[in-house]
């Protein structure tokens, strides 16, 4: 687990600062090794400076010898190797590579490098089971190779202008490396954060930034060019997968992250998912140390239950209190999801990682399992209406500044039914997101459709889910937070062996009421009885909580502020009046007063690091990569 980043095409004047501004930006997700490797225009090493460059800053979890460290070299030089991520089961696979050079390290990185090589990119990604997004450079071919993992556990980011171009695993890793003139706040970035809390792939906050969407790989020419983006993994469709033993493929995969030079432990809530890998987990013979995130006297609170899942299974328990004030954490907080992100949620988990991390360096999440076997509640209710299917009433809805259910009933009737399904965890609704953005049209959202569209209602949603709510929200929001404090987050129910293999059953066997009963299959029958008859809780925090009392200092001035940091595109009067009817008790609202506060801290930071409004143009001199 690491940063990543590089660029091609720089002022080699400007090399080394814009170098040393981008791994400052990725410092956390690698603290123990930092390096930067510098080349000629020709692909030659260069000391100190150059006009390409490949940046690494590592989480040494898998052989943390010096030796192992990136960017990594073959031994003729010709190929170069900066990885983010972990791929498990590779040493069979390296024993073939190994006949014919022996290794020098015992790392995954390597195998990466070497099979990456030998075999070409589009013949080793399939053999690849794990997480990873890499950025592979062949000088002979002159050729750089972006590749990000079948489901998006690992971000990956880049910018080109044609004659340059700039990667990186962070949007403020990158930030270093673009011309002045081209750090420019997207309007499209800005409503898709408005209408979905986060800003789905391609997008990011940055115009011509672009964020490489899960299962895709990028190719540019080292000489100048347009990149070309392909997708390199295609799910298949539902019932093609090939049939095999499920619970075979989900020990499997829990063993395989068990795997690590460095102490690992587990996220824990009292939910199925989590209970289900801490329960195979001791019955593999493993006992690592839980962590379950508190909420003291609150109907949410889950630790009463995971304490009594550790006492069965002898497992080491770590209650982390979340604490009752988030102020003073607020502004870090922010800092970590990266660019604008408001999931109440990421922020309970980001004080979960940060007490992890003191403990461990790797730990193992139930992250996946909802999106694989329905165990959402929108699945249920959305389908009420799948009869409708594309009907629909077209046309732009009014401004408003709350969404009620007749609001939201008149707008679901106003899409196609499954374009409607973004409504049920949106942001702000197209008439919230009008209110706030007087004037232009605006599209229903911003997801991009599946590569394979199932003719199962159900499984269309699904299928929606794994293209982008799982991808850009659940996997993000979980590598951003661990990350932030150089922690490895790993996800067994996300193994894509194990996935197929559930992906092969009959529906009735994997769509369950209640939803997930086929884990009930691995569980003691009175572990399952609990689990699976109780009130799904899910990870919610004290919200209404910090809006009333932590964030409410940042409530003047929140209208003039946002207008300014968006050049206008947001009316100042509109968010006041947002945040007037919050206050004044439509607690409906609290989620979008909260993804207005969150805007507001980010798009504050980012600005300081170099991010301009949408028409200012840079002042005479600066025209360098480098951040001010």
């Amino acid at each position: 687990m690491c940063g990543i980043g590089g660029f091609f095409g720089q002022d080699p004047g400007a090399a080394g600062g814009i170098a040393a501004a981008m791994l400052a930006a990725l410092a956390a997700r690698g603290p123990d090794a930092r390096h930067a490797r510098f080349f000629t225009v020709n692909g030659k090493n260069s000391e100190n400076s150059g006009a390409h460059a490949l940046l690494h800053a590592r989480l040494s979890i898998i052989d943390p010898r010096p030796l192992a460290d990136q960017p990594m070299a073959s031994s003729d030089g010709r190929y170069w190797l900066c990885y983010n991520g972990e791929v498990y089961g590779w040493e069979g696979g390296a024993a073939a590579l190994a006949r014919a050079e022996p290794f020098r390290s015992r790392s995954d990185s390597e195998y990466l490098l070497r099979g990456v090589a030998a075999w070409g990119v589009e013949a080793l990604l399939p053999k690849l089971t794990g997480m990873f997004a890499f950025a592979f450079v062949d000088w002979q071919r002159r050729e750089l190779v972006l590749a990000r993992d079948r489901y998006g556990k690992k971000p990956l980011l880049w910018w080109c202008d044609g004659r340059s171009f700039a990667f990186s695993s962070l949007l403020r890793g990158l930030l270093p490396a673009l011309p002045a003139a081209a750090r420019r706040l997207s309007a499209a970035g800005l409503d898709a954060y408005l209408a979905h809390r986060y800003i789905p792939a391609p997008l990011s906050c940055v115009e011509g930034v672009h964020r490489l969407p899960a299962g895709h790989l990028l190719r540019w020419p080292l000489d100048g060019g347009e990149p070309r983006v392909e997708r390199w993994y295609r799910p298949e469709a539902a019932g093609e997968s090939a049939p095999g033993d499920w619970k075979a493929a989900l020990d499997q995969a829990i063993e395989r992250r068990c795997v690590a030079d460095r102490p690992v432990g587990l996220f824990l809530s009292g939910g199925i998912d989590s209970s289900v890998i801490a329960t195979r987990l001791a019955a593999l013979g493993h006992r690592f140390a839980a962590f379950t995130a508190a909420f003291p006297e609150t109907p949410f609170d889950e630790t009463a239950q995971a304490a009594s899942l550790c006492r069965r299974l002898g497992l080491q328990h770590h209650v982390v209190p979340v604490p009752s004030s988030i102020r003073d954490d607020f502004p870090a907080i922010v800092a970590a999801l990266d660019d604008p992100f408001a999931d109440p949620s990421a922020i309970p988990l980001w004080y979960l990682a940060q007490a992890t991390s003191r403990e461990v360096k790797v730990v193992l999440g139930g992250d996946g399992g909802d999106e694989l076997l329905a165990g959402y509640k929108r699945y249920r209710k959305h389908l009420r209406n799948a009869w409708r299917g594309r009907l629909h009433w077209p046309g732009q809805p009014a401004a408003t500044p709350q969404q009620g259910k007749a609001q939201r009933w008149r707008e679901e009737l106003a899409s196609p039914w499954a374009d409607a399904y973004q409504l049920r965890f949106s942001g702000m609704s197209r008439g919230q997101r009008r209110f706030l953005q007087p004037g232009p049209d605006l599209p229903a959202h911003y997801w991009a459709p599946p590569p394979v569209w199932p003719t199962d209602p159900l499984q269309q949603l699904l299928a929606i889910d794994r293209a982008n709510y799982l991808p850009e929200y659940i996997l993000r929001k979980g590598d951003l937070t661990t990350m932030g404090h150089g922690l490895e987050l790993r996800a067994p129910l996300l193994d894509h062996h194990f996935v197929q293999a559930v992906e092969a059953l009959a529906p009735a066997q994997r769509f369950t009421r209640p939803p997930k009963l086929l884990l009930a299959e691995v569980l003691p029958p009175d572990l399952a009885q609990t689990l699976f008859h109780g009130k799904k809780r899910g990870f919610n925090p004290p919200l209404r909580h910090w809006l009333q009392h932590d964030l409410a200092e940042r409530y003047p001035g929140l209208g003039e502020r946002l207008a300014g940091l968006s050049d206008g595109r947001l009316d100042p009067m509109a968010v006041t009046r947002m945040l007037e009817l919050y206050r004044g008790g439509a607690e409906d609202l609290a989620e979008n007063v909260l993804q207005l506060l969150i805007l507001d801290e980010s798009l504050q930071q980012l600005q300081a690091g170099g991010l301009r409004c949408f028409n200012r143009h840079p002042e005479p001199g600066e025209t360098g990569g480098v951040s001010p």
